[in-house]
């Protein structure tokens, strides 16, 4: 089955306390309309996870996904990158 071309985001998970879902923390950047300088703007996702198993401070990418609650509405659809545990 062909794939079709979603709507993706990338962003860092923030907590995977939670047993089939993680936070994940999209940063994007949006010119100012007044002083035309780029200004940070950060929102979190309710990311459901099936096969793969992100960590805190993994970058992931996520899609769209039918509802399966109330705030949760993406799919974890890889790992980008893990993050480096120090000591």
């Amino acid at each position: 089955m062909a794939e079709r071309n979603r709507q993706s985001m990338i962003g860092e998970v923030v907590s995977d306390k939670m047993e089939k879902t993680v936070v994940v923390l999209v940063t994007r950047k949006i010119p100012h309309p007044v002083y035309s300088k780029f200004v940070k703007r950060f929102k979190k996702y309710m990311v459901h996870v099936e096969s793969v198993k992100p960590k805190m401070g993994d970058i992931v990418r996520i899609i769209p996904m039918r509802p399966m609650s109330k705030r949760k509405r993406w799919c974890v659809r890889e790992i980008i990158r893990e993050s480096v545990k120090i000591g």
